[in-house]
């Protein structure tokens, strides 16, 4: 097949992580893939991208300078032409901005006969995750798309009310990093003077890490061997350190900044916790899992739920529930065996549930029905 992939950038971040992944495997197993940053400012690959990849910049058909709606008007124009000229099986499109601009290069300034699959990237019934500009242009541009798909069976249901007629919605899950299918798991019962909760994240309000900040204060005085880990960065970071030392916990919380190894950050720890009011996917979640670390998650909107199974593999405790949140801290915590069992359960079922292969076998299926071959 020949798959053009839209992506906004290709910086640190869960979308450009699953793009690379995915240009990656698509190329390997023999197909033809173009993959397209198209950030007017450019910049780098963060995550490796194959050589076998025809990696194009927008920015270098158009420019890196902004320049209000005329710049937006030749970028669009640009962006149709690119597809033109590349002539793909398939187009996709990651993040609601990117997703936008395809629907308008590929079915409203003249249609092109290739099929485009739209994929959001959080959590788009989250009145948080977008501004309401976008929300207006996702209810009225969404429906021309041959597919959109979700991260979550539980955004399904709300999404479709929210953007009703839209063709066709599926559910497709990121795949787990081929690196983590056989990487090492995290050794829950090694003895160390001090252990780690670690969390993963940018420093913003929908992570709630003031929130975390305040529960682990809760416990510290009872389990004075953990420490609390941060890694991330963020506007956040002044108010989240000005709380950890109202709190007296500075040699206890520490704000460790952005990482450019997170699986070596992550299998550093004895447990990870998931805060947030809200996530699409989190793939720090699912890495955490796959690396065999005894997790604690809020049941936030949306992805938590179905990854950990209904909390089989995980604690999964209500959304927001700071009393709850300290509760399964506190079971982790105190219970070595429920950690070792927990991390054990988490890897083999994400491990295999979210396997490259798997998840490749998933969007092979939406080819065949945007394609018209199911």
């Amino acid at each position: 097949m020949k798959i053009l992939l839209l992506v906004s950038s290709m910086h640190a971040g869960g979308a450009e992580r699953v793009a690379a992944t995915l240009v990656n495997a698509w190329t390997d197993r023999g197909d033809t893939v173009t993959l397209v940053p198209t950030y007017s400012s450019k910049g780098t690959c963060f995550y490796p991208v194959s050589d076998a990849v025809n990696l194009i910049w927008l920015a270098d058909r158009v420019g890196t300078r902004s320049g209000g709606p005329l710049a937006a008007w030749r970028r669009l124009r640009a962006l149709r032409e690119l597809i033109r000229e590349q002539d793909p099986d398939v187009v996709v499109s990651f993040l609601t901005n990117v997703n936008v601009a395809a629907i308008l290069a590929t079915k409203v300034l003249g249609k092109l006969d290739i099929p485009l699959i739209v994929c959001e990237r959080t959590n788009p019934v989250a009145e948080l995750s977008t501004g309401r500009v976008w929300r207006i242009a996702r209810r009225w541009l969404y429906p021309r798309a041959d597919m959109v798909t979700v991260q979550a069976d539980d955004t399904v249901g709300p999404f479709a009310r929210q953007v009703p007629g839209i063709k066709q919605l599926k559910v497709i899950p990121n795949p787990l990093p081929p690196e983590l299918l056989n990487a090492p798991v995290v050794d829950t019962q090694a003895v160390t003077p001090r252990k780690q909760l670690l969390a993963m994240g940018r420093l913003a309000p929908a992570k709630r890490f003031d929130l975390l900040i305040d529960v682990f204060a809760d416990l510290a005085g009872e389990f004075p061997d953990w420490d609390l880990s941060i890694w991330g960065e963020g506007a956040d970071r002044d108010d989240l350190q000005a709380r950890i030392d109202a709190a007296g916990l500075d040699n206890r919380v520490q704000l460790r900044g952005r990482t450019d190894a997170p699986w070596d950050a992550l299998s550093q720890g004895h447990a990870f916790v998931l805060s947030s009011a809200v996530e699409g996917f989190p793939n720090v979640l699912l890495e955490s899992m796959a690396l065999g670390l005894p997790c604690v998650t809020f049941d936030c909107p949306s992805g938590p739920r179905e990854m950990t199974r209904d909390g089989q593999d995980a604690v999964l405790v209500p959304a927001g529930d700071r009393d709850k949140l300290r509760e399964g801290l506190r079971r982790v915590f105190s219970d070595p065996a429920l950690r070792q069992e927990l991390g054990k359960r988490a890897a083999e079922s994400v491990r295999n549930r979210y396997a490259l292969p798997a998840v490749l076998a998933q969007w092979d299926a939406l080819f065949d029905s945007v394609r018209g071959k199911s």
